[in-house]
């Protein structure tokens, strides 16, 4: 298994400057806040511009407009089915554009105002997975488009918070590009979404990618 151990800080554009597969398994283990409320990124996916049929991308104009012009870092948040927003970062310049979709966080900040806002009292149910963590911070589509790093965005990432045992597998609600083996996660934490111990695959000394 890899194992993350960043120094801890405040994340700079720089770190959506790598290929989608890269930062996908580089936010494992850090803090993700909205507006106060956050948690530790315990899941996540990655989906590439180029060759990449489940990605927005392969058949969405506004998205390859979204990726052409927007800069790394900036959030990519659509209505899944017309019921949960998702939230996904993108990234680029390191020659490989794409998008990080976050699924799950381990909640860390803002607790309370969380299980307000979802009506769950169990901490681990809060954000374990993409639409019940877009509902607990409190986002919607107003967010599509913001730049995490533009002062006053209400983003603030924090790098080697947690430091997590990474595993991954293919990923999950998609018909399309399915044996990918792109999404990540924290071996053995329950804030995981359902099913996440299905499939693993090892990643030791798979420093470059997957």
């Amino acid at each position: 298994m890899f194992k993350k151990n960043l120094r801890e800080g405040a994340a700079a554009r720089d770190f959506f400057s790598g290929t989608p597969v890269e930062c996908a398994r580089g936010l494992l283990g850090c803090e993700l806040v909205w507006n106060g409320c956050g948690g530790l990124v315990v899941e996540t996916e990655a989906y590439s511009v180029e060759g990449d049929e489940a990605c927005h991308t392969f058949a969405r104009p506004s998205s390859r407009k979204f990726a052409g012009e927007l800069p790394a870092g900036s959030a990519y948040v659509y209505l899944n089915y017309g019921v949960h927003w998702l939230l996904n970062f993108l990234v680029k310049g390191g020659g490989e554009d794409g998008f990080v979709l976050v699924r799950a966080l381990q909640p860390t900040r803002g607790i309370g105002e969380m299980k307000r806002r979802t009506g769950k009292a169990d901490l681990e149910a809060l954000c374990s997975g993409p639409g019940k963590l877009t509902r607990a911070l409190g986002m919607d589509g107003e967010v599509h488009g913001c730049d995490a790093f533009s002062q006053g965005s209400g983003f603030l990432l924090r790098h080697g918070v947690g430091d997590f045992e990474v595993v991954s597998g293919p990923r999950v609600g998609i018909t399309k590009s399915v044996d990918l083996p792109w999404r990540f996660f924290a071996a053995g934490n329950p804030c995981v979404s359902g099913g996440a111990g299905g499939r693993q695959r090892n990643l030791a000394g798979r420093a470059g990618g997957s």
